[in-house]
């Protein structure tokens, strides 16, 4: 099977034209390193154009070329020379110790070296002058130096690079961060939005729903009066929201209620569901002073909208909202009576966002989170939520 060659990079290709050219120049100027060798004239043409054409794939092939160039050196030698050739050579072994293999980066400059050290010791034994002594510096000069500056070149831009990769993965990771950020943010506020406004909304289509159908003046004016109440109640928790949002952390108004509920404001959360028709009891066992802020809004945002749930799908009957805290937990527990006769239809539409954002709210502190049939028929919501915020992952308890 033909397996073509890999096509010379378009540098490869200029420095080996330049060096032909270079080397033919020379010739021709009669211009020659060597004198006396065996071969005189138009053969030191023959190791030009070979290391020429090594040029062209060192780049593709930089261990081939150094050993191929090499011996196309070695031959150079029975010729009168020609320094292109010399400077093409010195070029090979840059490139094998800058695109070869690691393995090769690091045997070049070792090889290199004691063929150095080998050429300097041989001169200076045969020789037995101290002008052998540039023999082996010149061996160094044109093998042990170019491959040495190769490796070092190597190392700048292996660096270089590694840095790179390491900027762009910081990069991705900040994005990453940054994405997650804004998602959590945003599901935050859908919770906070949701819960807010969820209760009064529900009770304005019920109590509208009521009036335009039940033609009696009295029934009319109280659910019109239910409406206004749960309109300015409704607006109070968009402008809480909105004070979220632009983060202003305290109101001018010290009349204005607190942007995050606690529970102590359970008391009031229940009696104005009350007026919505809802028939709410309200049981609390322990102190509900001194909560961690996340989990007494957790807690007051479970109640509210079950309470909001209750009013929309509970069938008649009382509804039931037991708080009990302890020294490592808050549990929560909503019972409502369960409507067999509507078929599921509630009596204002939904988003069915509810449930999800409760549990999201409990998963958030480490907690359980339950809904479901109960006996009675009833319909009930359970949280559990800790005290304590959960361990990170991988901390030693």
């Amino acid at each position: 099977m033909h397996v073509p060659l890999p096509r010379p990079h378009r540098d490869d290709a200029r420095i080996a034209v330049g060096g032909l050219l270079g080397g033919l120049a020379l010739w021709g100027l009669g211009l020659a390193l060597n004198t006396g060798r065996p071969l005189g004239g138009a053969w030191v043409l023959l190791p030009l154009v070979a290391m020429s054409a090594l040029e062209l794939s060192r780049r593709t092939r930089p261990g081939f070329s150094a050993l191929a160039g090499t011996l196309v050196l070695a031959a150079d030698q029975f010729t009168q020379g020609s320094l292109a050739t010399l400077l093409m050579f010195t070029d090979l072994m840059y490139a094998g110790a800058l695109y070869g293999s690691r393995a090769l980066a690091r045997r070049l400059p070792l090889v290199t070296g004691l063929v150095t050290v080998g050429a300097t010791v041989g001169s200076l034994a045969w020789l037995r002058r101290p002008e052998a002594l540039l023999i082996g510096a010149a061996v160094g000069l044109v093998a042990f130096g170019p491959a040495v500056t190769g490796v070092l070149v190597r190392g700048h831009r292996d660096t270089a690079t590694a840095e790179r990769l390491r900027a762009e993965q910081t990069a991705l990771l900040a994005e990453v961060d940054r994405v997650q950020a804004v998602t959590a943010e945003r599901a935050r506020m859908a919770r906070e939005l949701h819960d807010m406004v969820a209760n009064h909304l529900s009770a304005i289509a019920i109590h509208s729903t009521a009036a335009l159908s039940i033609d009696d003046p009295a029934t009319t004016r109280g659910a019109l009066e239910t409406i206004r109440e749960n309109s300015v109640d409704g607006l109070a928790e968009m402008r809480r929201l909105i004070g979220i949002l632009r983060d202003a952390g305290s109101t001018s108004d010290p009349a204005e209620p607190a942007v995050v509920p606690t529970l102590d404001g359970l008391a009031a959360l229940v009696e104005k569901s009350r007026g919505t028709g809802l028939d709410v009891t309200l049981t609390v066992t322990g102190t509900l002073g001194g909560l961690p802020a996340p989990v007494g809004l957790a807690a007051y945002r479970i109640v509210q909208e079950s309470l909001t749930n209750a009013l929309k799908h509970a069938g008649p009957g009382r509804v039931a909202v037991v708080v009990v805290r302890s020294d490592e937990r808050v549990d929560v527990r909503v019972t409502s009576p369960y409507d067999d006769d509507r078929d599921g239809q509630p009596r204002a539409p939904g988003s069915g966002a509810g449930l999800v954002g409760m549990r999201e709210r409990t998963a958030l502190l480490g907690g359980t989170f339950e809904a479901g049939p109960a006996d009675g028929p009833a319909w009930q919501v359970r949280a559990t939520l800790p005290l304590e915020p959960p361990a990170p992952q991988g901390e030693a308890a």
